[in-house]
């Protein structure tokens, strides 16, 4: 038997059938209890050839039913290519709504369109939100951020994440940047660290400094602490998602992103640190230069090295609650704080945590922010 790539419809392999045979149409129409007239359609192409016939087709030529089944599928998708409309567009489509959190975005308030289905208003809210001409130039699959101890793009999801706090970053007014200024500011943070309500003043004192501070919160599976970029020049800006809600991560995140921005980092990128906790949060080998000198001055803010080194080598392995009450009162920062960089360096992460109060609702009043049900006036 000839292969099924020999006849372009299985009625041309039906008809052989018969010849060899010598049979008649209406022979076969008797034989499988049916119409002449559909036997004469599918042996013409005009009527298709399924899995019930191709088994009866089997039981009468001895033909395997798959081969009668494999021609019927070549023949409908050569017929479909022949109708089908080419749809350049297609494949960049797959490539946006198969990356990005369409459905998020428009229920964040992000884009201005009612349904992921209205396809017409879904674009053009994606083209001015990603501020492209088209759909195949919105950057999606080639950003340039860096992430914490790896050189890998952001995903499609942290790219949109980062474009968001690039919109609302560019409506703030703020002082013009002087890295004298937010030099000089950090011992006015400094002064905050003893109580989570003081860090209402965080926005105002680093707005005075030049740089844009822009709370938004993570979308789902992004993981990301903060980022830190320039809009300018002279126009830094630092993003947090808040996303661990912890007095301790809080502030060290912010010194992180800080530092970025005194050592100019992120100048010709975007450093968008993820998963900013646990060994992202060292100076270890697997960690960028970057991204060490961050976390050191991070580190170093919340709580003096030398001073917590000393504490761990006087209490260790027994921390008595009296003991970091002490030593917090003595660093005049809240125990929260001393608590997470204990967690830390012992890496017990299941330890002190009575200490880690919440942040978001003292610092959200006076910050500009986006997510938890408000949606910042602007892009839209």
């Amino acid at each position: 038997m000839p292969s099924p790539t020999h006849y372009a419809t299985p009625g041309q392999l039906i008809q052989e059938l018969l010849d060899r045979r010598g049979w008649s149409r209406k022979t076969l129409a008797i034989i499988l209890r049916a119409d002449e007239t559909g036997i004469n359609r599918i042996i013409a192409g005009k009527r298709p050839v399924d899995a019930q016939l191709a088994i009866q087709l089997h039981e009468v030529f001895g033909v395997r039913a798959d081969h009668f089944l494999q021609i019927q599928k070549r023949y409908d998708l050569a017929q479909a290519m022949i109708v089908a409309r080419p749809d350049p567009e297609r494949a960049t489509r797959a490539r946006i709504f198969g990356s990005l959190p369409i459905a998020e975005m428009i229920k964040r308030g992000w884009l201005d369109a009612e349904s992921l289905r209205d396809d017409a208003k879904v674009k053009a809210a994606l083209l001015k939100f990603f501020n492209a001409p088209s759909l195949e130039e919105i950057e999606v699959l080639k950003h340039s951020a860096k992430k914490t101890n790896t050189n890998d793009d952001a995903t499609p999801t942290q790219l949109a994440w980062i474009y968001r706090v690039k919109q609302i970053a560019e409506d703030m007014i703020v002082n013009r940047y002087s890295e004298k200024t937010l030099r000089g500011s950090l011992g006015k943070l400094s002064a905050l660290l003893s109580a989570p309500e003081e860090a209402r003043k965080v926005p105002r004192i680093l707005a005075e400094s030049g740089v844009r501070y822009v709370i938004v919160e993570s979308l789902p599976s992004a993981k990301i602490d903060g980022v830190a970029f320039w809009l300018g020049e002279d126009s830094p800006v630092i993003g947090m998602t808040l996303r661990h809600d912890r007095i301790d991560n809080f502030w060290f995140v912010l010194r992180h992103e800080i530092e970025h921005i005194l050592r100019r980092h992120g100048q010709s990128g975007t450093m968008l640190d993820v998963e900013l906790e646990g060994e992202q949060a060292g100076t270890g080998e697997t960690v960028s230069r970057e991204e060490s000198e961050a976390n050191d001055a991070a580190a170093d803010f919340c709580v003096p090295k030398d001073a917590l080194r000393r504490f761990i080598a006087r209490k260790f392995p027994f921390f008595a609650e009296r003991d970091i009450l002490g030593f917090a009162r003595t660093l005049q920062v809240h125990p929260g704080i001393v608590a997470g960089q204990l967690q830390h360096e012992t890496k017990r992460y299941d330890r002190f945590r009575n200490h880690l109060v919440k942040i978001h609702s003292a610092v959200a009043p006076s910050a500009m922010v986006d997510g938890w049900g408000d949606v910042a006036p602007v892009g839209i």
